[in-house]
């Protein structure tokens, strides 16, 4: 039976996968919950080797390898390879009969809490706003950093909202959460201090000085679309 990976945790295989495929094959691996003995033993090989295509730079697997991981993994050798990383998500044929399903708030929070990727929403001067941050959820709120003068830090004060989502292009389903709530910059020294410690990776942006951005999640909603295999 397939494992579950607990949210806001990361990988340890993931984290020692050093080349790009590797780190690819061992992110779609734990996403699916499978430990690197289901996988070697689905795709016919030895976990060993599954350990090595990981976390070895070098390593260069053969199409046929790649071909039956990729139909154990449910995703394409193209995926792999990273053959579409400058593809926008969503370019994959939609399924015949999809199902849209509204997520409680409970299965709302949950996706939400695996630290990723979001879009800020927010009004200003010159139109809408749209653009990504990497966050963090701490106490049940969006927290990220951006830097003092920037379009987000703006949001201070205001009601914006965030989304986060995920597509999965070999089986044309996904899921999105929406919160809106307000924006405000944390300030108390203190408070900076525990988001330093507990935010899960640096900001994008770099730099020094940046401001931390807390975006309440009062109101939350989210889809799923469901494929029947």
């Amino acid at each position: 039976m397939s494992r579950q990976i607990p949210p806001n945790t990361v990988s340890r295989a993931v984290d020692r996968a050093q080349g790009d495929i590797g780190r690819r094959i061992a992110q779609r691996r734990e996403a699916l919950g499978l430990s690197r003995e289901e996988t070697a033993d689905r795709a016919g090989t030895a976990p060993g080797y599954i350990r090595y295509i990981e976390e070895q730079p070098t390593a260069t697997p053969g199409v046929g390898v790649l071909i039956r991981l990729a139909d154990v993994l449910e995703t394409s050798v193209a995926a792999l390879r990273g053959g579409d990383t400058d593809l926008p998500p969503g370019v994959g044929r939609a399924a015949r009969h999809p199902e849209l399903l509204v997520l409680d708030t409970d299965e709302c929070r949950a996706r939400l809490s695996t630290h990723g990727v979001g879009r800020l929403a927010m009004d200003t001067p010159s139109g809408p706003y749209i653009g990504p941050l990497n966050y963090t959820v701490v106490d049940g709120a969006v927290v990220c950093r951006t830097a003092p003068g920037s379009t987000p830090a703006a949001a201070d004060g205001a009601r914006v909202a965030f989304e986060v989502d995920h597509i999965d292009e070999a089986l044309s389903q996904g899921w999105s959460v929406l919160v809106r709530g307000r924006a405000r910059a944390v300030t108390d020294p203190a408070a900076v201090r525990r988001l330093e410690e507990l935010s899960y990776s640096a900001p994008w942006v770099g730099g020094e000085g940046l401001m931390w951005l807390s975006i309440d999640t009062a109101e939350i909603s989210g889809r799923r679309i469901k494929v029947d295999r």
